[in-house]
């Protein structure tokens, strides 16, 4: 009686492999959309704060604060970064009076591939906006 010889033959390594570069193909691109979309809390933890630190700001000083003092220490500034905490939105306040703000988180590095909601915005009323990369408001972002 001979022996069969043991191991695995290449037509089956290589089925093998076909069927993990197919999911591959699949599993890689949805995890890329969930990891920008869970970038984007940074970008409305963000702004929620720097809003926050505006009102106490106007409390101390019957106006809200401009860009240059976004860095500033209180109580003559917000104390606050020019970027999220993990660099993947930058900062900005976009305009600014004495009885108005209005601030931007933009993508940066590798979050701008997120084309749904490149631009975050709130203002001194509260309201909450977003836009995608090409400028069209975006309702869904803020959820």
């Amino acid at each position: 009686m001979p022996t069969r010889p043991q191991g695995v033959t290449l037509i089956e390594l290589l089925i093998v492999v076909v069927i993990v570069a197919i999911t591959a193909s699949a599993a890689v691109p949805s995890y890329r959309r969930y990891v920008l979309r869970a970038h984007r809390v940074e970008a409305k933890t963000a702004l929620l704060n720097l809003a926050t630190a505006q009102e106490k700001f106007y409390l101390q000083n019957n106006g809200y604060a401009g860009q240059s003092a976004l860095a500033t220490a209180p109580p003559d500034g917000l104390g606050l970064t020019g970027a999220t905490g993990n660099g993947w939105y930058t900062i900005a306040i976009t305009a600014a009076s004495t009885t108005a703000f209005s601030a931007t988180a933009t993508a940066a590095g590798a979050q701008t591939a997120d084309g749904d909601c490149a631009t975050f915005t709130i203002d001194s009323l509260g309201v909450r906006g977003a836009t995608n990369r090409g400028g069209t408001p975006s309702t869904a972002c803020w959820n």
